[in-house]
């Protein structure tokens, strides 16, 4: 099953519906929030889906599956689950900021989920921005 398309666009859906996801689009909304990341094997092989492209806009979905905002990739990369940096938990505007924190928090998230993630486990980092022009007033 591959992402959901919504107005032309790939859609992207932050956490698991409900109080979660709406606190996420939240930060996405005022801006705090400038990334976020998947499995590459979980998330994008087993659904088929290429990795986002620089420039490619996004769909975000509120847990309902409304287009709340439309976000825009400016940067990706791939590392290893244990080197996810300091720089990328900034930007994801999560907790204390800290790749120490993400790796924490990421993988009780992720083991709730039933994965198994390892230190070479590989992630997709998806730097994005959603500045006023991109954001979609409900």
């Amino acid at each position: 099953m591959g992402f959901p398309v919504v107005n032309g666009m790939r859609a992207i859906e932050f956490g698991t519906p409900g109080e979660f996801r709406e606190e996420l689009n939240d930060l996405v909304l005022k801006g705090i929030k400038r990334a976020t990341s998947g499995t590459l094997e979980w998330d994008y092989q087993a659904n088929n889906e290429p990795i986002e492209k620089v420039g490619e806009k996004l769909a975000v979905l509120s847990s309902e599956g409304k287009h709340v905002a439309t976000i825009q990739a400016t940067r990706v990369e791939i590392v290893r689950f244990a080197d996810v940096p300091d720089e990328f938990a900034l930007a994801e505007g999560e907790g204390d900021l800290s790749g120490n924190d993400y790796r924490a928090s990421h993988l009780r998230y992720w083991s709730k989920q039933g994965l198994e993630i390892t230190d070479d486990t590989k992630i997709v980092l998806l730097y994005f921005e959603s500045n006023e022009d991109l954001i979609l007033l409900p």
